[in-house]
């Protein structure tokens, strides 16, 4: 946190990271329906941040840091591939034979994802930003987040421009899907 009390986006997304722990830790405990809407609430998240992650934070990670190309070249090579698994998760469902099993590949990609994020970009953004860009970019940060898709989308891209481009159509879409199911949940007694 900075000086001044302000959250900054460091603050926001070591938050996120482990408020994203806990529901990988919660939806591999649950079962039944519990699970199923664990899962749902981490896809969402799992989706937006990573979408807001692109957009605004691993910008400006380029732009500061020294080896920032290689450091986000990285984190953006893990997020591709935790999309994809995430991806393919969804459409399996968590009632599905090999979903444990998928959801082990999906914690171990994202835990490391997110420690590796934590010990390098963030801790460098931290060291070379002013405080007040810090706290600037938290705001930029959670509006690019409330406009994301709530889907995994690991073909729409992973760069600045492919996230202003193709995330508010598919934002739109998914957000449709997500109250299509959720009005179809108590009428019809299942998801969608």
């Amino acid at each position: 946190m900075t000086t001044t009390g302000q959250r900054d986006v460091v603050d926001v997304l070591i938050d996120q990271h482990e408020q994203i722990r806990r529901l990988l830790s919660e939806v591999r405990a649950a079962q039944g329906g519990r699970r199923r809407d664990l899962f749902e609430d981490l896809v969402r998240l799992l989706a937006a941040h990573e979408s807001a992650e692109e957009t605004v934070v691993h910008p400006s990670a380029r732009a500061v840091l020294r080896a920032g190309h290689d450091v986000v070249d990285l984190r953006l090579d893990e997020e591709h591939g935790a999309k994809q698994t995430l991806a393919s998760l969804y459409g399996l469902g968590v009632d599905h034979p090999t979903f444990d099993r998928r959801l082990a590949e999906l914690t171990r990609q994202v835990l490391e994802h997110a420690a590796n994020e934590e010990n390098e970009e963030l801790r460098y953004l931290r060291e070379n930003l002013e405080p007040a860009r810090l706290v600037a970019m938290a705001a930029e940060f959670e509006a690019a987040q409330a406009k994301a898709p709530t889907r995994p989308h690991p073909r729409a891209g992973t760069s600045r421009a492919a996230n202003l481009a193709a995330g508010p159509p598919l934002a739109l879409f998914d957000r449709l899907r997500d109250a299509v199911r959720e009005w179809r949940e108590p009428h019809d007694g299942h998801g969608a």
